[in-house]
């Protein structure tokens, strides 16, 4: 196919050319191959060239972007290789609309071979966001399968050495882009949420023991307030349900928006209850106006309510509806009509009088009551069919019968052991688990907060849930190939750097970030060569890919980047 150029004569004796799209076909009776003419563009000096270019683009679009380029190549040059440049661009130009990349060079100003420091953990950050992988892969991503403006290619050394700088100038990193987000987005910190993940290690033991001060940080034996405790990864609770392997611990503070702010890395074995008053103590530095913590069930501890409510600071937190205490128990036992206040979600505040001075705000979600019902019909006929004829059985495999089911918490729960020995489905453990389905409790110490507030406010915990998933899935948090305490924090450092960048984009576009990485990898980076040099050209934008660029107002990527003449 080709396009096929022919002269006319006018009346006025004037020489035109006309243009028409045509191929050959084989002509089986002549035996001779014979031009056919599929459209006619009509005088090429009335050529309708915006046309032609939307269909030029139309037709590219059907093509991967590396043959779309070598199909527009001009005559003469060759086409030498491609790679996607859309996610990359728009991840740096996020990354300095926050000032992370001046933070970064006035902290390593002065400092000999720091030079591309910054664009070597914007490299490592986009990695994240874009092709999670290890540092030795990262590096040979770099280098050969996507341009990173201002990084031609990196080392895996260049990696290492970057992520140890980015452990040195974490605090005022931190600071800066929070102050930045803060800024250019009018986030509300007056509701901030707090949670924690762990991620396990492939390991036979853990880490051996090391003096850390209070906050967790390495010290020397004869330091003050030095306690020799367990290496960073260590045993623990593990959210992942592998406590049988060493783990390090996670903790991430969200805003109402969705917007990761701070994320911290602790020994495995930390306890709740030190994580939220070292988390409480960091923000404290940040000098933020009033904050209203929320946080899950793990930190209802009456210490960690009494340090969360220091200098004025109030909180949202999870109560434990099966812990039995004198709180919950009263909660429930209170009558009064719920009101109904975001989606289907249905709230009333409990008086518990001299039994607590926080206010109480009992959930009621009816879609979650019917979820819960199924689920425990559910397990009450899988216990029902487990434990009949358990009575023929000897009293030996009844006892074996009543530990596998013990170590089953579902099924356990339900289970009632008769003064006999005998096996039974337990209907009073039934009629209570009935009078909580759907509900949970909130306790909060705010007296200005509405009841609505406090409970959409918790609601909106399940963004910190969701960083967790997208940190796994999306980011790779997980395997982490690093053993020392310094690289694992700054690996999981350069995830929450990614994360952040993908939130803002996912809350100003308003897209998922798996539909804005796959849009934008198809905007590709060519390589072309002649006689006269090399230059590179990207592919057209679609309108969807313009729209991105529009709605985060970023500049698009330029058409030619550069070219080099021949020597």
């Amino acid at each position: 196919m080709y396009v096929r150029a022919s002269t006319r004569r006018t009346r006025d004796g004037q020489v035109v050319r006309y243009l028409q799209l045509a191929h050959n076909e084989w002509d089986p009776i002549a035996k001779a191959s014979k031009t056919k003419v599929l459209y006619s563009f009509g005088r090429e000096d009335q050529l309708d060239r915006d046309g032609v270019r939307r269909l030029v683009a139309a037709l590219s679009r059907l093509l991967d972007p590396d043959e779309a380029l070598a199909a527009t190549a001009e005559a003469g040059l060759s086409f030498v290789e491609s790679r996607p440049v859309g996610g990359a661009w728009l991840l740096d130009g996020l990354w300095r609309r926050l000032g992370i990349d001046t933070t970064i060079a006035a902290a390593v100003r002065g400092r000999a071979g720091d030079a591309d420091l910054e664009r070597v953990l914007f490299a490592l950050t986009a990695n994240r966001a874009l092709h999670a992988c290890s540092k030795l892969a990262a590096a040979d991503w770099v280098t050969h399968d996507v341009h990173i403006p201002g990084l031609p290619a990196v080392s895996d050394d260049v990696c290492y050495r970057a992520m140890d700088r980015l452990i040195e100038i974490e605090p005022q990193l931190t600071r800066r882009v929070y102050d930045r987000v803060a800024d250019l987005l009018n986030l509300q910190v007056d509701l901030l949420f707090f949670d924690t993940t762990s991620t396990y290690f492939e390991l036979d033991e853990a880490d051996e023991l090391l003096w850390r001060d209070e906050r967790g940080t390495v010290v020397d034996e004869g330091a003050p307030q030095a306690v020799k405790q367990a290496g960073f990864r260590a045993y623990g609770k593990s959210k992942d349900h592998r406590d049988d392997l060493p783990q390090v611990v996670i903790g991430m503070a969200v805003t109402r928006e969705g917007i990761p702010v701070r994320c911290w890395v602790w020994p495995g074995g930390t306890t709740d209850s030190a994580l939220i008053r070292q988390v409480k103590d960091d923000m404290r530095e940040w000098c933020l106006a009033r904050i209203v913590w929320v946080a899950d069930r793990g930190f209802t501890s009456a210490e960690n309510r009494r340090y969360l409510q220091r200098a004025g600071g109030h909180y949202i937190l999870g109560e434990k509806l099966r812990s039995g205490s004198a709180e919950a128990t009263a909660a429930f036992s209170r009558q009064g009509r719920y009101a109904t206040v975001a989606g289907n979600l249905q709230v009333k505040e409990v008086k518990l009088g001299d039994l607590a001075d926080d206010r109480f705000i009992i959930c009621y979600n009816p879609e979650a009551a019917e979820r819960d019902r199924s689920v425990r019909e559910r397990l009450v006929a899988l216990l029902t069919e487990r434990i009949t004829g358990s009575d023929e059985l000897s009293v030996t495999k009844r006892a074996e019968l009543r530990g596998v089911i013990s170590t089953k918490p579902g099924l356990n729960r339900f289970l009632r052991v008769t003064p006999g020995g005998l096996l039974r489905v337990d209907q009073a453990a039934i009629k209570a688990e009935e009078h909580l389905d759907g509900k949970y409790l909130l306790r909060c110490s705010d007296p200005k907060l509405s009841t609505e507030d406090i409970a959409v406010g918790y609601k909106q915990l399940l963004e910190v849930e969701r960083g967790w998933r997208d940190m796994q899935q999306i980011i790779d948090l997980r395997p982490v190939y690093h053993r020392r305490e310094d690289r694992i924090r700054a690996h999981v450092l350069l995830c929450w750097l990614a994360l952040l960048l993908i939130r803002i984009a996912e809350t100003t576009t308003g897209d998922t970030w798996k539909t804005i990485r796959t849009n934008l990898d198809r905007i590709h980076l060519g390589t072309f060569h002649g006689p006269a040099g090399t230059f590179h050209q990207r592919t057209e934008l679609n309108p969807a890919q313009k729209k991105t660029f529009t709605t985060l107002g970023l500049t698009e990527p330029p058409r030619v980047f550069d070219a080099t003449p021949a020597a």
